[in-house]
């Protein structure tokens, strides 16, 4: 599994438009963390799925994220904001930082 993160918008958006997304691959990962991986994954989906029938609200300058999974060729993309996302996403961007 390839877990891709990109950043978009907010205070900082004319620093954080050169750098590149930040890549999480499993085949370079222990065991253990690669399981702790896909149950964030997991929990997020389900929480972008549980969202969807819920209006997203706006917030002037706030960061939104792309988090884009790979899982044997089938793709998944979750978006979210600062002011939006579910504590499932949190979780699994919070993880995505401290590991990329």
């Amino acid at each position: 599994m390839k877990v891709t993160l990109a950043t978009h918008g907010g205070l900082a958006a004319a620093i954080n438009f050169r750098l590149p997304p930040q890549v999480v691959d499993t085949n370079t990962l222990p065991k253990p963390v690669t399981g702790e991986l896909a149950q964030l994954v997991s929990a997020a989906k389900a929480a972008e799925a549980a969202k969807a029938s819920r209006e997203k609200g706006r917030a002037r300058d706030a960061m939104s994220y792309t988090i884009t999974v790979d899982d044997g060729g089938q793709q998944v993309t979750l978006v979210e904001s600062d002011t939006t996302m579910s504590q499932e996403f949190a979780a699994l961007l919070s993880w995505i930082e401290q590991h990329s």
